[in-house]
């Protein structure tokens, strides 16, 4: 495993560490090994009560609501850092083999809960950046013993919307699970996904069994990829649901593929495909003879505003080395933005608008604002937005 290890003082690091080894016990996991706490990120290894066996590795922080000058009263945080404050920017490590899972989290042991935050989207980091959260989500949590929210960026305008999870530490095995199911997410479905992940998973993948060629039936109906694999349709779908990159790879394609099915069904569009090419738009078509178009697909967040309408977080994960206006989109980037509304609504619906009919950035000239409401401007018919595009 290559990852960065830090030394760290075991006497104010060890109450993270025994928080998550008791939590992992007391919901009938046996531990198998662990790393000392005195190297962080942690690295643990346990076997589920379902015979799974699972690790993780933690960048795990204290979390408190010391009060703090300048700061909310009722504010609670973790600053992360491990060793000096030398401005640099730290990986936050991902098995590439997809068997351990990487969390990015607060643990305050004297209240007996902890609030995750994506590590994918703090990859990289600087230590000494703070992640703060209110009292009433901590209520909320140890009430409910799981909750998810959007962490409040009000006062830091510009930066990407991150939704956080919390738990007590009865919760801490499903936050475990969670994680794993939300790698690389954007934000609505990962909100969405919390919502969802059970406390118990689902029928264990040893579960699974191979069929034989002789066991396919003969017919015309059975997809050729399962008679490839000389296995029933159905136990794809289930050898995709229990295997993590299947699963990851197949998903982060379906609103693309809901997206360009409901497009080729638009009388006048031609050749339309999906265009999976880095740093593009993600479909193009003709309409109506035209040259080609580019439509860039975006997720909706999970709660709407308090307009109720949907909301997307129309910018880039990362920005550019010393240009941080190159997180935002131009107007001329794609002819046309379609949001899927399946974070808010769970049906694989889209809205579309013209890119120049959103709003400008305020400080970043030439660019879109981030922060935008699927209104009045959005049409759910895209023939007249492909007409107006060309």
């Amino acid at each position: 495993m290559e990852y960065r290890v830090y030394p760290v003082s075991r006497s104010s690091k060890e109450p993270l560490l025994q928080f998550m080894l008791k939590a992992l016990k007391d919901s009938g996991c046996r531990i198998l090994q662990h790393s000392p706490p005195t190297q962080a990120p942690f690295r643990i290894t346990f076997e589920t009560p379902a015979g799974e066996r699972l690790g993780i590795l933690a960048y795990a922080f204290f979390a408190n609501s010391k009060r703090t000058k300048n700061r909310p009263a009722d504010e609670h945080r973790f600053q992360v850092k491990y060793g000096p404050d030398d401005k640099r920017l730290h990986s936050i490590w991902q098995d590439p083999y997809l068997l351990y899972t990487t969390l990015f989290c607060g643990i305050d042991p004297e209240r007996g809960i902890f609030v995750g935050a994506d590590p994918a989207l703090h990859h990289p980091t600087r230590f000494f950046i703070s992640i703060e959260f209110k009292d009433h989500h901590v209520d909320t949590l140890q009430k409910q013993g799981w909750h998810s929210w959007e962490r409040d960026h009000r006062a830091e305008d510009g930066k990407p919307v991150e939704v956080l999870v919390g738990g007590t530490a009865q919760s801490f095995l499903r936050y475990v699970r969670f994680e794993r199911e939300a790698l690389y997410e954007d934000q609505g479905h990962r909100q969405f996904l919390a919502e969802r992940v059970p406390q118990t998973p689902p029928a264990a993948f040893s579960s699974l069994r191979v069929a034989n060629a002789d066991v396919i039936p003969p017919s015309d109906r059975v997809h050729a990829l399962a008679r490839e694999f000389q296995m029933e349709e159905g136990q794809v779908l289930d050898l995709i649901a229990n295997a993590r990159r299947l699963k990851m790879a197949v998903r982060g394609w379906v609103a693309e593929e809901h997206l360009v099915r409901r497009l080729r069904l638009v009388p006048g569009v031609t050749d339309c495909e999906r265009d999976d090419a880095e740093g593009r738009p993600d479909v193009r078509l003709r309409f109506e003879g035209s040259r080609i178009v580019t439509i860039e697909c975006k997720n909706v967040l999970r709660k709407p505003n308090a307009a109720n309408l949907a909301r997307v977080d129309f910018q880039r994960t990362r920005a550019a080395k010393g240009d941080p206006c190159s997180r935002y989109y131009s107007a001329g980037d794609f002819d046309v933005v379609a949001a899927c509304l399946h974070a808010v609504t769970e049906k694989w619906e889209f809205r579309y608008v013209l890119p120049r009919n959103l709003e400008s950035h305020s400080r970043c000239p030439g660019k879109l604002a981030s922060n935008v409401r699927v209104d009045d401007r959005w049409n759910a018919e895209v023939s007249a937005v492909l007409r107006a595009a060309v």
